[in-house]
C-alpha cells in the first residue's frame, strides 16, 4: 500500500488539501490523516491528478500508429505516459484497408499483452483500443489525410475490426440514409465521430439523431460556424448529447474559444492531442500516412500550408485550457474523466476517487510531471 502526502489533490468537483490519498492496484481512500502502514510519497506541495486519457492521438517520438509494428504502439505507450497519460488510443490516418488492418492487428497484440502481462504493461500507456480517424471522410475537409484512400463508409469493415476499434471518425453526409451510422451504433460499441466533413447543420442534426454522438477536433476540417449558418460546427457545439475533442495548442483553436467552448459543452468537452510522430523531435521534414510534412516549432503543416496535426502534450492541453480561465479541475477533468466517459469506462478509470484504477500523476501547478503511477506502480519519476 503506498499513500500520498502534501499534495495538492485534485478531485472531479475541486481541490483538496490537508489529506493522504492511499492506493494500492487501486485508489481506496482519501484520509485526514496519513496511515501509519503505507509507503509515503511525499508530493512536495504539488498538484496529484488523475491519468489522462488521450483519444486522438496518432504518434510519438518517431513512431505512428500506422507503421505496422508492435514496436511503434509500444513505444508511443512508454513515450506519452511521461506527460501524465495512462490510457490512450493509437489513432489510425485515411490509409489502405490492408494498413489499417496491420494497425488494427499490432494495437491488439499489444493490449492483450497488456492485459496478461503486467510487467509488459507498466512500461507504458494502456492501450485502450484505437481510434480510426477515416478513411470514410469528406474530400473537401480532408485536411492531412490522404485523399487517395477515401472511401465511403463501410459498416462490414468496421464490425469486423469492432473488437479493438472503439472510436471512429467519418463524415455523415457521405453515408447514404446515415445506414452505416445506424448499424455501427447499435450492433456494436463503437463511438461514431463526425470529422473532416462538410455537412451544414441540419445534416449534423440528423447525423446526431441517427446515432453520432461525438465529434472530431471541433472547428477544424469541418463545415464553418457563422451567426446565419452555424454549419456543423455549430450543431456538434451545441448538442448536448454529442462530446466534442478540442485541440488546446494555440494553433489549431484561437485560445480565445477555449473558455467559451468549456463554458457551452462542460462534461462533453474532451482534450486531445492529434499529437504526430515529429512530437518530441527536432524541427524538420516528416510523413504522415505517405504525404510530407514540416514541423515548425508548434506548428505541423504539409506543403500547401494546410495544418496537420499537433506536437501538443496532453498535460500541456490541461495547463493552456487552465490558463486561459478554466477551473484546473474541470481543466483535468477534460483530459481525464469526461474522455473516460465518452468511452463508457468512467466506472474503472479518468478520477481519484475510491475503487478506479491507481492511475496517479504528481504535477507542478503548470502540469510538468514528476511522477506517474499506473495501477498503483510508479512507471515515471523525474
Amino acid at each position: 500500500m503506498k499513500q500520498i502526502v502534501n499534495a495538492k489533490i485534485v478531485t472531479s468537483s475541486g481541490i483538496i488539501e490537508g489529506k493522504a490519498l492511499v492506493f494500492g492496484e487501486r485508489i481506496e481512500a482519501i484520509l485526514d490523516s496519513p496511515s501509519e502502514n503505507a509507503e509515503t510519497v511525499d508530493a512536495k506541495g504539488n498538484y496529484v491528478i488523475p491519468g489522462l486519457i488521450d483519444l486522438h492521438i496518432h504518434g510519438y517520438n518517431g513512431y505512428d500508429a500506422i507503421d505496422g509494428t508492435e514496436e511503434a504502439i509500444e513505444k508511443m505507450a512508454e513515450g506519452v505516459i511521461k506527460n501524465g497519460v495512462t490510457a490512450f488510443l493509437p489513432t489510425t490516418l485515411t490509409v489502405s484497408y490492408d494498413t489499417l488492418e496491420r494497425a488494427f492487428d499490432c494495437a491488439r497484440n499489444v493490449r492483450n499483452r497488456q492485459i496478461s502481462d503486467a510487467e509488459y504493461a507498466a512500461k507504458g500507456a494502456t492501450v485502450l483500443g484505437m481510434h480510426a480517424e477515416g478513411p470514410y471522410v469528406n474530400e473537401s475537409k480532408k485536411g492531412a489525410q490522404n485523399a487517395s484512400y477515401i472511401k465511403k463508409p463501410d459498416f462490414d469493415f468496421v464490425k469486423k475490426h469492432s473488437d479493438i476499434i472503439k472510436l471512429i471518425t467519418l463524415a455523415p453526409e457521405t453515408d447514404e440514409g446515415f445506414e452505416a451510422i445506424r448499424k455501427i451504433t447499435g450492433e456494436t460499441d463503437v463511438v461514431v465521430s463526425a470529422g473532416h466533413t462538410n455537412a451544414d447543420f441540419d445534416t449534423m442534426q440528423a447525423a446526431i439523431d441517427a446515432g453520432v454522438t461525438h465529434g472530431t477536433h471541433l472547428f477544424n476540417a469541418m463545415s464553418a460556424f457563422s451567426h446565419r449558418a452555424p454549419g456543423g460546427t455549430g450543431a456538434l457545439l451545441f448538442s448536448d448529447k454529442v462530446s466534442c475533442e478540442l485541440i488546446c495548442d494555440g494553433v489549431h483553436v484561437h485560445p480565445a474559444w477555449f473558455k467559451p467552448v468549456f463554458a457551452i459543452k462542460g462534461r462533453k468537452l474532451n482534450l486531445i492531442t492529434d499529437c504526430l510522430s515529429a512530437c518530441g523531435l527536432p524541427n524538420g521534414k516528416y510523413e504522415l500516412g505517405g504525404q510530407s510534412f514540416d514541423l515548425n516549432g508548434i506548428e505541423c503543416r504539409l506543403p500547401d500550408g494546410t495544418i496537420a496535426g499537433s506536437v501538443l502534450k496532453l498535460n500541456q492541453a490541461v495547463y493552456n485550457l487552465y490558463k486561459n480561465g478554466v477551473p484546473l479541475h474541470e481543466a483535468v477533468n477534460c483530459a481525464s474523466l469526461y474522455p473516460a466517459e465518452t468511452l463508457g469506462i468512467q466506472g474503472e478509470r479518468g478520477e481519484i476517487k475510491a475503487g478506479l484504477l491507481a492511475d496517479i500523476c504528481i504535477c507542478s501547478p503548470e502540469m510538468d510531471v514528476i511522477k506517474v503511477f499506473k495501477g498503483g506502480r510508479l512507471c515515471v519519476s523525474v
